[in-house]
């Protein structure tokens, strides 16, 4: 087994060095970048009128400034050189200088962390907390009105996608009733409040994004559970154990239970990854400063090196989980075997 996950680790490197090398191709010729933004700011102040890039570029920038603008980017040099200087820089932990904020990206993404683990981590737990029991019972009450019931209301989780649920609950229960704030992780005023009064604001503010944040894994674990389970229950050791004399809810148990959890931990590596990149979507409709909300507003205003920061972490904690779903697996199945 030792040998098996050093060979997957060994192949971490070259999959994140081609993830990252495409993403970083990309940003180099996607129209929109600092330069572009920079030509039309110098513009703006001046007072010109549109045009195409070339146009506005001379006519907002001499060949000198752009020229001085290019190396201070980086786009002087051809593609495998400046990805060699970024990649270098990142083997030193150094993932550049924001080109909207200023910032070393670093310590924008070291500021997104908490929210992004907190959400995540608590998604997580109320995730596999409700799913697995509710897809449980779903499998032992097979066709009967309970699993009838919660099939719809699952159903209908699976059916609308998280963001649209989180702009539902935002108009519902936030500006029409106003039970719930419209955005933020916390009131202004948390930092003077008890710790029961932080719990309370904490909470307060959480309902909404967490509800919005399961509402798709929430489905798709809850089924994935019950149709294994149902699978294992129909299997010929179950029934065998039953006619041993062990009680229905002992088999279910002991015997299907754990064989049931393989289909599970196949996906935990994946959910992993989530507690930290987040959901995009979600926090921007929510103004939650976490991880989804940088990665979103860095792409929307092509701040490449945040961009290129974040596919570091997420791509390698997608890699990582990857191998941790395998640790699963042999944890959960003991017939699994790497060799």
């Amino acid at each position: 087994m030792a040998s098996y996950f050093a060979r997957r680790l060994l192949l971490v490197v070259p999959t994140f060095l081609g993830v990252t090398l495409m993403v970083f191709a990309i940003t180099r010729f996607v129209p929109g970048g600092p330069i572009e933004q920079m030509i039309a700011q110098a513009q703006q102040m001046r007072g010109g009128a549109g045009g195409a890039a070339g146009a506005v570029g001379s006519a907002a920038l001499s060949a000198d400034q752009m020229e001085q603008l290019k190396q201070y980017y980086g786009l002087d040099k051809p593609l495998l050189v400046s990805y060699s200087e970024w990649l270098w820089k990142v083997l030193h932990l150094d993932l550049g200088v924001s080109t909207r904020y200023n910032e070393p990206v670093w310590d924008l993404i070291k500021g997104a962390f908490p929210v992004s683990i907190t959400y995540g981590f608590i998604t997580l737990i109320l995730t596999y907390g409700v799913c697995i029991p509710l897809g449980i019972l779903k499998a032992v009450k097979h066709k009967t009105p309970i699993d009838n019931a919660t099939s719809v209301l699952v159903f209908v989780g699976y059916a609308v996608p998280n963001y649209v649920v989180g702009i539902l609950l935002l108009v519902l229960f936030a500006s029409t009733w106003q039970i719930f704030p419209l955005g933020g992780f916390v009131s202004d005023g948390f930092a003077g409040l008890t710790l029961l009064g932080k719990a309370k604001d904490f909470a307060w503010h959480a309902v909404l994004p967490l509800s919005a944040y399961m509402a798709g894994s929430f489905a798709v674990t809850t089924f994935l559970m019950k149709n294994s389970l149902m699978d294992n229950l129909a299997a010929d050791y179950v029934r065998t154990a039953i006619a041993k004399g062990h009680s229905f809810r002992r088999a279910v148990l002991r015997h299907a239970l754990r064989n049931s959890l393989i289909p599970i931990a196949t996906s935990f590596g994946n959910e992993i990854s989530f507690i930290l990149s987040g959901s995009f979507l979600v926090e921007t409709i929510f103004n939650i400063n976490g991880f989804g909300l940088l990665g979103y507003e860095s792409v929307v205003n092509r701040d490449y090196p945040t961009v290129m920061g974040i596919l570091v972490l997420s791509s390698l904690l997608f890699l990582i989980g990857n191998i941790l779903s395998d640790v699963c697996v042999a944890l959960v199945d003991p017939r699994v075997k790497f060799q």
